[in-house]
């Protein structure tokens, strides 16, 4: 079988941990990434053996191409992808899918029109944790569950702008969202407050910097999300999920489930590097791009509505914020 051709749109931290995936896979070649900053996009580039292009469009162009990652800002990232997909080829979006709705909503319908592999960057539902939760609380429905993100504020400049990030439920505790939708089922927030702090270090800043948001699932259960990036690093990140007799902490940064059933408590800490869950999402996207069982986990659909549950969620937020 000859090599599958991927081209990547960006060139962030996210496209090298990307980058070392793919460069383990032997039947993966890495053509071509576009990016408007040549200074970053070039030593990606030789170390993957790729060419550089200027932007995505000229990218498009002149490779032959299998598939594309978009790893882009939640502002930038929705054009490319639409335009990776109306030319029929597989899309690996990264997470949120961006700063609205109808944006990601276009998309999702030409994915269906297209008929193409799409896959989102929710790695964490790759864990070996998370397997073993979703083990646990088979039989035993979730009743309660609480998330929590409480970290710093990444050092990106767009991160601190709501219109080109959307804020930190959008953009980063996402992933405890998709985790919890993942767990326990669909949900729908409720009510939600928020609170801007004055920060001398981010002047420029107009996102939230603290929010709690309220939910209730599909099932009947409720739950709540914490968020904050006041901190100097990251405190907390995680789910907290109760059933009938059971108890589970899930803790993502350093993966780890405390498993409490009845007067027993358990921890599971199985040995998993940081490019584990990516290696399994990788794989997964590119053995369905191959016509292989499709084992992704989390497609441009079912992202969706993990983003509709954010975007929900950061909107009552800010209002509670502003009245």
């Amino acid at each position: 079988m000859a090599a599958t051709r991927v081209g990547i749109i960006g060139a962030g931290w996210i496209v090298k941990v990307h980058l070392g995936v793919l460069s383990g896979f032997d039947d993966v070649e890495v053509v071509g990434i576009a990016s408007r900053n040549p200074d970053s996009a070039g030593p990606l580039a030789e170390a993957a053996g790729a060419r550089v292009y200027p932007d995505y469009r000229s990218m498009l162009d002149a490779a032959e191409l299998d598939a594309v990652f978009v790893c882009l800002p939640p502002y930038a990232a929705c054009e490319p992808a639409l335009a990776v997909v109306d030319r029929g080829i597989a899309l690996f979006a990264e997470k949120p899918l961006g700063v609205d709705e109808d944006q990601p909503a276009r998309i999702a319908k030409s994915i269906h029109d297209k008929g193409v592999v799409s896959c989102v960057g929710y790695q964490w539902r790759y864990l070996e944790v998370v397997d073993r939760a979703r083990e646990l609380l088979e039989g035993r429905p979730p009743q309660l569950v609480v998330g929590s993100w409480l970290g710093e504020t990444p050092g990106a400049k767009w991160w601190i702008r709501k219109d080109q990030s959307g804020g930190q439920i959008l953009e980063q505790a996402t992933h405890i969202f998709d985790l919890a939708r993942y767990l326990a089922g669909e949900m729908e927030p409720t009510a939600a407050a928020g609170r801007r702090v004055p920060r001398p270090a981010y002047p420029e800043s107009d996102i939230l910097d603290v929010t709690e948001t309220a939910v209730r699932f599909a099932s009947g259960a409720i739950g709540s999300f914490s968020t904050t990036s006041l901190l100097a690093g990251p405190h907390r990140v995680g789910l907290d999920i109760v059933s009938d007799g059971l108890g589970l902490t899930l803790e993502i940064l350093e993966p780890r489930l405390v498993v409490r059933l009845g007067k027993e408590t358990t921890t599971i800490a199985p040995p998993s590097q940081f490019e584990t869950p990516y290696q399994l999402q990788n794989r997964a996207f590119i053995d369905a791009v191959q016509g292989k069982p499709n084992r992704i986990r989390s497609s441009y659909d079912d992202a969706l509505l993990t983003h509709h549950v954010t975007l929900a969620a950061s909107r009552l937020a800010n209002e509670a914020a502003s009245s």
